[in-house]
Protein backbone atom coordinates (compact mmCIF):
# COMPACT_ATOMS: atom_id res chain seq x y z
CA UNK A 1 0.00 0.00 0.00
CA UNK A 2 1.65 3.22 -1.19
CA UNK A 3 -0.19 5.47 0.96
CA UNK A 4 -0.87 4.10 5.09
CA UNK A 5 -3.65 6.76 5.31
CA UNK A 6 -5.64 4.89 2.85
CA UNK A 7 -8.20 2.51 2.09
CA UNK A 8 -7.27 0.08 -0.44
CA UNK A 9 -10.82 -0.71 -1.55
CA UNK A 10 -11.45 -3.71 -4.55
CA UNK A 11 -14.86 -4.38 -5.77
CA UNK A 12 -16.19 -7.05 -8.05
CA UNK A 13 -13.86 -9.80 -6.70
CA UNK A 14 -14.63 -13.54 -6.01
CA UNK A 15 -13.01 -15.86 -3.76
CA UNK A 16 -11.95 -19.80 -4.95
CA UNK A 17 -12.36 -22.10 -2.75
CA UNK A 18 -10.12 -25.21 -2.52
CA UNK A 19 -10.91 -28.53 0.38
CA UNK A 20 -9.67 -31.54 0.88
CA UNK A 21 -8.23 -33.45 3.57
CA UNK A 22 -4.83 -32.88 5.47
CA UNK A 23 -3.32 -32.60 1.85
CA UNK A 24 -1.53 -29.17 1.80
CA UNK A 25 0.85 -30.19 3.80
CA UNK A 26 1.94 -32.22 1.59
CA UNK A 27 4.54 -30.76 -0.92
CA UNK A 28 3.73 -29.25 -4.14
CA UNK A 29 0.27 -28.72 -3.59
CA UNK A 30 0.99 -24.51 -3.28
CA UNK A 31 3.11 -24.82 -6.09
CA UNK A 32 0.59 -27.12 -8.13
CA UNK A 33 -2.54 -24.72 -7.76
CA UNK A 34 -0.26 -21.20 -8.85
CA UNK A 35 0.90 -23.02 -11.46
CA UNK A 36 -2.32 -24.30 -13.04
CA UNK A 37 -3.82 -20.20 -12.27
CA UNK A 38 -0.43 -18.53 -13.85
CA UNK A 39 -0.97 -21.22 -16.97
CA UNK A 40 -4.77 -19.78 -17.47
CA UNK A 41 -2.95 -16.38 -16.98
CA UNK A 42 -5.15 -16.00 -13.81
CA UNK A 43 -3.88 -13.17 -11.75
CA UNK A 44 -4.43 -14.07 -7.95
CA UNK A 45 -5.06 -11.48 -5.09
CA UNK A 46 -5.10 -12.18 -0.98
CA UNK A 47 -4.59 -15.56 0.08
CA UNK A 48 -5.42 -17.74 3.10
CA UNK A 49 -4.62 -20.76 4.02
CA UNK A 50 -7.19 -22.51 6.34
CA UNK A 51 -6.12 -23.84 9.83
CA UNK A 52 -5.88 -26.95 9.82
CA UNK A 53 -4.67 -27.24 6.41
CA UNK A 54 -7.80 -28.40 4.73
CA UNK A 55 -8.30 -26.09 2.32
CA UNK A 56 -7.09 -23.12 1.09
CA UNK A 57 -8.45 -19.31 -0.45
CA UNK A 58 -7.29 -17.39 -3.02
CA UNK A 59 -8.84 -14.41 -4.52
CA UNK A 60 -9.26 -13.46 -7.94
CA UNK A 61 -11.24 -11.12 -10.44
CA UNK A 62 -14.74 -11.87 -10.45
CA UNK A 63 -14.23 -12.09 -14.52
CA UNK A 64 -11.92 -15.12 -13.83
CA UNK A 65 -13.48 -16.88 -11.17
CA UNK A 66 -15.12 -19.65 -13.41
CA UNK A 67 -11.79 -20.18 -15.76
CA UNK A 68 -10.24 -20.34 -12.41
CA UNK A 69 -12.35 -22.84 -11.05
CA UNK A 70 -12.58 -25.23 -14.30
CA UNK A 71 -8.20 -25.03 -14.79
CA UNK A 72 -7.78 -26.49 -10.88
CA UNK A 73 -10.17 -29.07 -11.42
CA UNK A 74 -8.63 -30.28 -14.23
CA UNK A 75 -5.57 -30.30 -12.27
CA UNK A 76 -6.49 -31.79 -9.69
CA UNK A 77 -8.43 -34.37 -10.97
CA UNK A 78 -6.54 -37.80 -9.79
CA UNK A 79 -7.14 -36.12 -6.17
CA UNK A 80 -11.05 -35.36 -6.64
CA UNK A 81 -11.40 -38.94 -7.60
CA UNK A 82 -9.64 -40.45 -4.99
CA UNK A 83 -11.58 -37.99 -2.53
CA UNK A 84 -8.23 -36.48 -1.03
CA UNK A 85 -9.71 -33.01 -2.89
CA UNK A 86 -13.21 -32.90 -1.74
CA UNK A 87 -14.32 -29.31 -2.98
CA UNK A 88 -13.70 -26.50 -5.63
CA UNK A 89 -16.27 -23.81 -6.09
CA UNK A 90 -16.01 -20.05 -6.34
CA UNK A 91 -17.73 -17.38 -3.80
CA UNK A 92 -18.48 -14.05 -5.80
CA UNK A 93 -19.96 -10.48 -5.17
CA UNK A 94 -16.94 -10.17 -2.97
CA UNK A 95 -14.98 -6.68 -2.25
CA UNK A 96 -11.61 -6.56 -0.47
CA UNK A 97 -10.22 -3.57 1.43
CA UNK A 98 -6.83 -3.12 2.59
CA UNK A 99 -5.81 -0.86 4.90
CA UNK A 100 -3.42 -0.10 8.19
CA UNK A 101 -4.71 -0.20 11.39
CA UNK A 102 -2.95 0.42 14.89
CA UNK A 103 -5.47 -1.83 16.61
CA UNK A 104 -6.83 -4.38 14.46
CA UNK A 105 -8.88 -6.26 17.22
CA UNK A 106 -10.83 -3.22 17.90
CA UNK A 107 -11.20 -2.60 14.51
CA UNK A 108 -12.81 -6.51 14.46
CA UNK A 109 -14.92 -6.07 17.37
CA UNK A 110 -16.27 -2.84 15.72
CA UNK A 111 -17.46 -4.90 12.69
CA UNK A 112 -18.47 -7.63 14.61
CA UNK A 113 -20.72 -5.48 16.36
CA UNK A 114 -22.29 -4.27 12.99
CA UNK A 115 -22.62 -7.85 11.69
CA UNK A 116 -19.70 -7.47 9.19
CA UNK A 117 -17.70 -11.10 9.42
CA UNK A 118 -14.91 -11.01 6.61
CA UNK A 119 -14.96 -14.13 4.59
CA UNK A 120 -10.93 -13.84 4.25
CA UNK A 121 -8.64 -12.36 6.89
CA UNK A 122 -4.62 -11.85 5.77
CA UNK A 123 -2.73 -10.26 7.71
CA UNK A 124 0.84 -9.07 7.40
CA UNK A 125 3.01 -10.09 10.68
CA UNK A 126 4.64 -6.77 12.05
CA UNK A 127 3.65 -3.99 9.75
CA UNK A 128 -0.42 -4.14 10.98
CA UNK A 129 -1.66 -4.54 7.43
CA UNK A 130 -4.78 -5.68 6.86
CA UNK A 131 -6.64 -7.21 3.58
CA UNK A 132 -10.10 -8.68 4.49
CA UNK A 133 -12.78 -9.48 2.18
CA UNK A 134 -16.24 -9.49 2.79
CA UNK A 135 -19.61 -9.42 0.71
CA UNK A 136 -19.98 -6.52 -1.77
CA UNK A 137 -23.74 -6.08 0.22
CA UNK A 138 -21.27 -5.08 3.06
CA UNK A 139 -18.92 -3.11 1.43
CA UNK A 140 -19.57 0.23 1.75
CA UNK A 141 -20.83 -0.05 5.57
CA UNK A 142 -17.34 -1.94 6.25
CA UNK A 143 -15.51 1.01 4.63
CA UNK A 144 -17.47 3.61 6.81
CA UNK A 145 -16.66 1.98 9.60
CA UNK A 146 -12.95 1.45 8.89
CA UNK A 147 -13.10 5.28 8.32
CA UNK A 148 -14.33 6.21 11.53
CA UNK A 149 -11.83 3.79 13.42
CA UNK A 150 -8.97 4.55 11.77
CA UNK A 151 -9.18 8.11 10.66
CA UNK A 152 -11.38 8.96 13.60
CA UNK A 153 -13.97 10.36 11.54
CA UNK A 154 -17.15 11.86 13.18
CA UNK A 155 -18.95 8.08 13.76
CA UNK A 156 -22.59 8.08 11.75
CA UNK A 157 -25.40 6.72 13.61
CA UNK A 158 -28.79 6.02 11.97
CA UNK A 159 -31.88 6.77 13.86
CA UNK A 160 -35.15 4.77 13.57
CA UNK A 161 -38.11 6.66 15.19
CA UNK A 162 -40.58 5.15 16.00
CA UNK A 163 -44.16 6.87 16.69
CA UNK A 164 -44.58 10.52 15.98
CA UNK A 165 -46.66 11.61 18.31
CA UNK A 166 -46.03 14.01 21.14
CA UNK A 167 -42.91 12.60 22.46
CA UNK A 168 -41.84 11.01 18.80
CA UNK A 169 -41.72 14.71 17.93
CA UNK A 170 -40.38 16.69 19.84
CA UNK A 171 -37.50 13.88 19.85
CA UNK A 172 -37.10 14.57 16.34
CA UNK A 173 -36.77 17.67 16.57
CA UNK A 174 -34.21 17.64 19.53
CA UNK A 175 -32.19 15.95 17.33
CA UNK A 176 -32.39 17.91 14.00
CA UNK A 177 -31.62 21.43 16.61
CA UNK A 178 -28.60 19.43 18.30
CA UNK A 179 -27.23 17.14 15.91
CA UNK A 180 -24.35 19.61 14.45
CA UNK A 181 -23.29 20.22 17.97
CA UNK A 182 -23.33 16.55 18.87
CA UNK A 183 -20.50 16.08 15.75
CA UNK A 184 -18.86 19.29 16.72
CA UNK A 185 -18.26 17.82 20.14
CA UNK A 186 -18.68 14.20 20.72
CA UNK A 187 -17.98 13.18 16.81
CA UNK A 188 -20.92 11.52 16.37
CA UNK A 189 -23.31 12.02 13.09
CA UNK A 190 -26.99 11.16 14.56
CA UNK A 191 -29.10 10.87 11.32
CA UNK A 192 -32.56 10.39 11.78
CA UNK A 193 -33.29 7.89 8.82
CA UNK A 194 -36.66 6.39 9.43
CA UNK A 195 -39.97 7.83 10.95
CA UNK A 196 -42.73 5.40 11.36
CA UNK A 197 -46.55 5.58 12.50
CA UNK A 198 -48.95 2.71 13.46
CA UNK A 199 -49.55 2.81 9.42
CA UNK A 200 -46.83 3.70 7.21
CA UNK A 201 -42.97 4.64 7.34
CA UNK A 202 -40.86 6.68 5.92
CA UNK A 203 -37.02 6.42 4.45
CA UNK A 204 -34.47 8.65 3.94
CA UNK A 205 -30.67 7.81 3.31
CA UNK A 206 -29.15 10.98 4.05
CA UNK A 207 -31.23 12.06 6.58
CA UNK A 208 -34.19 14.41 7.56
CA UNK A 209 -34.13 17.71 7.93
CA UNK A 210 -36.60 20.52 9.72
CA UNK A 211 -38.69 19.39 6.57
CA UNK A 212 -39.61 15.40 8.02
CA UNK A 213 -43.48 15.75 8.19
CA UNK A 214 -43.56 16.44 4.47
CA UNK A 215 -41.90 13.15 4.05
CA UNK A 216 -43.47 11.80 6.22
CA UNK A 217 -46.88 12.87 4.90
CA UNK A 218 -46.03 11.32 1.33
CA UNK A 219 -44.32 8.16 2.50
CA UNK A 220 -46.27 5.12 0.61
CA UNK A 221 -44.11 2.19 2.55
CA UNK A 222 -46.48 0.31 4.80
CA UNK A 223 -45.24 0.44 8.82
CA UNK A 224 -43.35 -2.96 9.18
CA UNK A 225 -40.15 -3.77 10.30
CA UNK A 226 -39.37 -6.24 7.42
CA UNK A 227 -39.28 -3.07 5.35
CA UNK A 228 -36.85 -1.61 8.33
CA UNK A 229 -34.29 -4.28 7.97
CA UNK A 230 -34.51 -4.55 4.37
CA UNK A 231 -33.81 -0.85 3.78
CA UNK A 232 -30.78 -0.91 6.32
CA UNK A 233 -29.49 -3.53 4.81
CA UNK A 234 -29.97 -2.36 1.30
CA UNK A 235 -28.26 0.67 2.26
CA UNK A 236 -25.35 -0.73 4.22
CA UNK A 237 -26.49 1.31 7.12
CA UNK A 238 -24.06 0.57 10.27
CA UNK A 239 -24.62 1.50 14.27
CA UNK A 240 -28.06 1.13 14.21
CA UNK A 241 -31.02 2.27 16.81
CA UNK A 242 -34.83 2.00 16.69
CA UNK A 243 -35.78 4.12 18.99
CA UNK A 244 -39.49 3.18 20.26
CA UNK A 245 -41.94 5.83 21.54
CA UNK A 246 -45.09 4.00 20.78
CA UNK A 247 -47.35 2.21 23.65
CA UNK A 248 -47.84 -0.28 21.33
CA UNK A 249 -48.30 -4.21 22.97
CA UNK A 250 -48.04 -4.76 18.93
CA UNK A 251 -44.57 -3.24 17.89
CA UNK A 252 -42.80 -4.43 21.17
CA UNK A 253 -42.61 -7.91 19.47
CA UNK A 254 -40.27 -6.87 17.24
CA UNK A 255 -37.69 -6.65 19.78
CA UNK A 256 -36.39 -9.82 19.03
CA UNK A 257 -35.75 -9.48 15.64
CA UNK A 258 -34.57 -6.09 15.76
CA UNK A 259 -31.57 -7.03 18.27
CA UNK A 260 -31.02 -10.26 15.66
CA UNK A 261 -30.38 -7.38 12.96
CA UNK A 262 -28.49 -5.54 14.11
CA UNK A 263 -30.42 -3.04 15.52
CA UNK A 264 -29.60 -1.22 19.31
CA UNK A 265 -32.76 -0.49 21.18
CA UNK A 266 -33.78 3.04 23.08
CA UNK A 267 -37.51 3.02 24.34
CA UNK A 268 -40.05 4.84 26.06
CA UNK A 269 -42.75 2.42 26.06
CA UNK A 270 -43.16 0.59 29.17
CA UNK A 271 -44.76 -2.89 27.78
CA UNK A 272 -41.58 -5.16 27.16
CA UNK A 273 -40.70 -4.59 30.72
CA UNK A 274 -43.69 -6.06 32.20
CA UNK A 275 -44.08 -8.75 30.20
CA UNK A 276 -43.94 -12.10 32.00
CA UNK A 277 -40.72 -12.67 33.15
CA UNK A 278 -39.83 -15.73 30.48
CA UNK A 279 -40.36 -12.91 27.80
CA UNK A 280 -38.20 -10.28 29.46
CA UNK A 281 -35.34 -12.78 30.22
CA UNK A 282 -35.71 -14.16 26.45
CA UNK A 283 -35.12 -10.95 25.46
CA UNK A 284 -31.87 -10.09 27.59
CA UNK A 285 -30.70 -13.21 26.27
CA UNK A 286 -31.38 -12.18 22.76
CA UNK A 287 -29.51 -8.86 23.58
CA UNK A 288 -26.72 -10.40 25.49
CA UNK A 289 -25.90 -12.64 22.44
CA UNK A 290 -26.12 -10.39 19.51
CA UNK A 291 -24.17 -7.40 21.48
CA UNK A 292 -26.87 -5.54 21.41
CA UNK A 293 -28.29 -2.70 24.30
CA UNK A 294 -31.69 -1.98 25.15
CA UNK A 295 -32.26 1.25 27.15
CA UNK A 296 -35.17 2.72 28.89
CA UNK A 297 -34.63 5.47 31.26
CA UNK A 298 -38.27 6.98 30.86
CA UNK A 299 -40.02 3.77 31.47
CA UNK A 300 -39.52 5.49 35.08
CA UNK A 301 -39.50 8.76 35.81
CA UNK A 302 -39.24 10.38 32.52
CA UNK A 303 -36.58 12.49 32.23
CA UNK A 304 -34.87 11.71 35.84
CA UNK A 305 -31.70 9.57 36.17
CA UNK A 306 -33.65 6.85 38.29
CA UNK A 307 -33.02 3.23 36.46
CA UNK A 308 -29.47 4.17 36.35
CA UNK A 309 -29.10 5.26 39.76
CA UNK A 310 -30.89 2.26 40.46
CA UNK A 311 -29.10 -0.34 38.31
CA UNK A 312 -25.61 1.38 39.61
CA UNK A 313 -26.51 0.76 43.43
CA UNK A 314 -27.40 -2.83 42.90
CA UNK A 315 -24.38 -3.93 40.42
CA UNK A 316 -22.14 -2.10 42.98
CA UNK A 317 -24.12 -4.48 45.59
CA UNK A 318 -25.34 -1.95 47.43
CA UNK A 319 -28.77 -3.61 49.23
CA UNK A 320 -31.53 -2.07 48.02
CA UNK A 321 -34.30 -2.29 51.20
CA UNK A 322 -37.53 -0.32 49.74
CA UNK A 323 -38.22 1.88 47.15
CA UNK A 324 -41.35 4.16 47.66
CA UNK A 325 -43.00 7.49 45.73
CA UNK A 326 -45.11 9.49 43.70
CA UNK A 327 -44.39 7.64 40.35
CA UNK A 328 -47.49 9.05 38.49
CA UNK A 329 -46.95 13.12 37.10
CA UNK A 330 -50.81 12.66 36.62
CA UNK A 331 -51.70 11.36 39.69
CA UNK A 332 -49.29 13.81 41.12
CA UNK A 333 -50.99 16.44 39.89
CA UNK A 334 -54.84 15.51 40.62
CA UNK A 335 -53.86 15.00 44.15
CA UNK A 336 -51.41 17.44 45.07
CA UNK A 337 -54.39 20.35 43.69
CA UNK A 338 -57.12 18.57 45.38
CA UNK A 339 -55.32 18.10 48.67
CA UNK A 340 -55.17 21.56 49.10
CA UNK A 341 -58.28 23.24 47.44
CA UNK A 342 -61.46 23.25 48.20
CA UNK A 343 -62.72 22.43 45.02
CA UNK A 344 -64.29 19.44 44.05
CA UNK A 345 -62.58 15.71 42.63
CA UNK A 346 -64.15 16.17 39.33
CA UNK A 347 -63.19 19.76 38.79
CA UNK A 348 -59.07 18.74 39.56
CA UNK A 349 -59.27 15.46 37.20
CA UNK A 350 -61.12 18.18 34.39
CA UNK A 351 -58.35 20.47 34.92
CA UNK A 352 -55.47 17.91 34.40
CA UNK A 353 -57.34 16.57 31.37
CA UNK A 354 -57.18 20.17 29.84
CA UNK A 355 -53.71 20.38 30.79
CA UNK A 356 -52.91 17.33 28.82
CA UNK A 357 -51.58 15.82 32.54
CA UNK A 358 -53.86 12.56 31.82
CA UNK A 359 -54.49 10.15 28.83
CA UNK A 360 -57.23 10.86 26.81
CA UNK A 361 -59.07 8.25 28.83
CA UNK A 362 -58.31 9.50 32.21
CA UNK A 363 -58.69 5.91 33.96
CA UNK A 364 -55.31 4.60 32.11
CA UNK A 365 -54.46 7.10 34.88
CA UNK A 366 -56.65 6.36 37.74
CA UNK A 367 -56.53 2.78 37.35
CA UNK A 368 -53.33 2.92 38.77
CA UNK A 369 -52.32 0.07 36.01
CA UNK A 370 -49.34 2.69 35.09
CA UNK A 371 -48.23 2.86 38.32
CA UNK A 372 -48.45 -0.85 38.71
CA UNK A 373 -45.78 -1.08 35.52
CA UNK A 374 -43.55 1.55 36.70
CA UNK A 375 -43.15 -0.17 39.81
CA UNK A 376 -42.62 -3.75 38.47
CA UNK A 377 -40.06 -2.63 36.37
CA UNK A 378 -37.67 -0.78 39.28
CA UNK A 379 -38.80 -4.22 41.22
CA UNK A 380 -36.75 -6.35 38.25
CA UNK A 381 -33.89 -4.00 38.06
CA UNK A 382 -32.73 -5.26 41.89
CA UNK A 383 -33.72 -9.16 39.50
CA UNK A 384 -36.83 -9.53 41.45
CA UNK A 385 -38.90 -12.14 39.61
CA UNK A 386 -42.57 -10.21 40.34
CA UNK A 387 -45.19 -10.85 37.63
CA UNK A 388 -47.90 -8.02 37.21
CA UNK A 389 -50.45 -9.99 39.31
CA UNK A 390 -48.49 -9.80 41.96
CA UNK A 391 -48.61 -6.39 42.44
CA UNK A 392 -51.91 -5.13 44.69
CA UNK A 393 -53.32 -1.72 42.95
CA UNK A 394 -56.00 0.19 44.16
CA UNK A 395 -58.17 1.17 41.25
CA UNK A 396 -59.63 4.67 41.89
CA UNK A 397 -62.33 4.03 40.00
CA UNK A 398 -65.98 2.46 40.96
CA UNK A 399 -66.67 -0.63 39.53
CA UNK A 400 -69.74 0.66 37.71
CA UNK A 401 -67.90 2.97 35.92
CA UNK A 402 -65.25 1.20 34.43
CA UNK A 403 -67.00 -0.79 31.76
CA UNK A 404 -68.74 2.42 30.30
CA UNK A 405 -67.42 4.00 27.31
CA UNK A 406 -64.77 7.16 27.71
CA UNK A 407 -67.26 9.70 27.10
CA UNK A 408 -69.55 8.45 29.38
CA UNK A 409 -67.25 8.04 32.11
CA UNK A 410 -65.86 11.49 31.02
CA UNK A 411 -69.28 12.56 31.46
CA UNK A 412 -70.08 10.81 35.09
CA UNK A 413 -66.84 12.05 36.98
CA UNK A 414 -68.54 14.06 39.22
CA UNK A 415 -70.31 10.44 40.90
CA UNK A 416 -66.40 9.89 42.61
CA UNK A 417 -66.42 13.16 43.92
CA UNK A 418 -68.56 12.39 47.24
CA UNK A 419 -66.33 9.21 47.79
CA UNK A 420 -63.01 11.18 47.70
CA UNK A 421 -64.11 14.50 49.75
CA UNK A 422 -65.32 11.94 52.93
CA UNK A 423 -61.43 10.19 52.21
CA UNK A 424 -60.29 13.73 52.38
CA UNK A 425 -61.96 15.19 55.05
CA UNK A 426 -61.05 11.65 57.44
CA UNK A 427 -57.69 12.36 57.45
CA UNK A 428 -55.40 13.78 60.19
CA UNK A 429 -54.80 17.21 60.19
CA UNK A 430 -52.13 18.58 58.52
CA UNK A 431 -52.17 15.33 56.47
CA UNK A 432 -52.46 15.31 52.47
CA UNK A 433 -53.46 12.66 50.09
CA UNK A 434 -50.56 10.84 47.61
CA UNK A 435 -51.06 7.74 45.05
CA UNK A 436 -47.73 6.13 45.99
CA UNK A 437 -46.34 2.60 44.46
CA UNK A 438 -44.01 0.97 47.18
CA UNK A 439 -41.83 -1.81 46.65
CA UNK A 440 -40.60 -3.66 49.74
CA UNK A 441 -40.59 -6.84 52.10
CA UNK A 442 -37.55 -8.58 51.55
CA UNK A 443 -35.60 -7.87 48.37
CA UNK A 444 -33.19 -10.34 48.81
CA UNK A 445 -35.75 -13.27 48.10
CA UNK A 446 -37.15 -14.15 45.08
CA UNK A 447 -40.28 -11.71 44.97
CA UNK A 448 -40.70 -8.45 46.88
CA UNK A 449 -44.15 -6.86 47.74
CA UNK A 450 -45.38 -4.33 45.60
CA UNK A 451 -48.46 -1.81 46.60
CA UNK A 452 -49.80 0.89 44.12
CA UNK A 453 -52.34 2.32 46.64
CA UNK A 454 -53.40 5.92 47.96
CA UNK A 455 -52.30 6.81 51.79
CA UNK A 456 -52.74 9.81 53.80
CA UNK A 457 -49.10 11.70 54.49
CA UNK A 458 -48.21 14.67 56.78
CA UNK A 459 -48.19 17.61 54.33
CA UNK A 460 -44.34 18.36 56.28
CA UNK A 461 -43.01 14.84 55.11
CA UNK A 462 -40.68 14.42 51.61
CA UNK A 463 -44.20 13.04 49.86
CA UNK A 464 -46.49 15.82 51.14
CA UNK A 465 -44.82 18.43 49.78
CA UNK A 466 -44.64 17.31 46.53
CA UNK A 467 -45.75 20.53 43.92
CA UNK A 468 -47.29 20.56 40.39
CA UNK A 469 -47.04 17.27 38.34
CA UNK A 470 -43.78 16.17 40.43
CA UNK A 471 -42.56 12.79 40.72
CA UNK A 472 -40.43 11.46 43.27
CA UNK A 473 -38.56 8.60 44.24
CA UNK A 474 -37.35 7.61 47.90
CA UNK A 475 -34.96 4.56 47.40
CA UNK A 476 -33.67 3.18 51.09
CA UNK A 477 -30.57 0.90 50.92
CA UNK A 478 -28.95 -0.46 54.12
CA UNK A 479 -25.67 1.76 53.93
CA UNK A 480 -27.63 4.86 53.77
CA UNK A 481 -30.20 3.26 56.59
CA UNK A 482 -33.26 5.37 57.68
CA UNK A 483 -31.83 8.62 55.17
CA UNK A 484 -33.26 7.72 51.41
CA UNK A 485 -31.94 8.64 48.43
CA UNK A 486 -34.44 11.20 47.00
CA UNK A 487 -34.72 11.58 43.12
CA UNK A 488 -37.56 14.41 42.40
CA UNK A 489 -38.33 16.45 39.33
CA UNK A 490 -40.83 16.73 36.59
CA UNK A 491 -42.01 12.94 35.95
CA UNK A 492 -44.09 13.78 33.18
CA UNK A 493 -44.44 15.79 30.00
CA UNK A 494 -43.23 15.44 26.42
CA UNK A 495 -39.89 17.73 26.69
CA UNK A 496 -38.88 15.73 29.44
CA UNK A 497 -39.52 12.52 28.23
CA UNK A 498 -38.12 12.94 24.70
CA UNK A 499 -34.83 15.09 26.17
CA UNK A 500 -34.33 11.78 28.14
CA UNK A 501 -34.82 9.60 25.60
CA UNK A 502 -32.36 11.58 23.72
CA UNK A 503 -29.95 10.81 26.64
CA UNK A 504 -30.41 6.80 26.43
CA UNK A 505 -29.64 7.79 22.46
CA UNK A 506 -26.38 9.39 23.45
CA UNK A 507 -25.21 6.75 25.96
CA UNK A 508 -25.77 3.94 23.37
CA UNK A 509 -23.88 6.02 20.74
CA UNK A 510 -21.25 6.35 22.75
CA UNK A 511 -20.16 2.88 23.12
CA UNK A 512 -20.72 2.68 19.51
Amino acid sequence: MKNANEIKFLKNRSIIKFEGEDFLGEIGIDGRIFKALTLARISVGVISQQAIENGISILVHENDAEKAVACLIDEFEPERKSGKVSQIYSINNVSVLGFVAEDFNKVLAELGRNNVFPLLLNQVAGENRVNIVVTSSQDEKTRNILESEIFKKPKTVHLAIIGHGNVGKTLIEQVLESSEEIKRRKKIDLKVVAVANSKKIAFNKKGFDANWTDEVVAAEHPSNVQELIRFSNENQLENLIVVDNTASKDFVKNYHALAENGFDLVSSNKIFNTLPIEEYRKLRYTLSKNNRRYLYETNVGAGLPLIDTIKLLHLSGENITRIKGVFSGSLSYIFNNFSVRNDQFSTVIGEAMDKGYTEPDPREDLSGNDVARKLLILARELDLINEFQDINIQNLIPENLLSVDKNEFISRLAELDEEYQKIKENQEPGHVLRYVGDLHGNLQEEKGQLDVKLVSVPGSSALGQLKGSDSIFEIYTESYGENPIVIMGAGAGAQVTARGVFGDILRVSETK
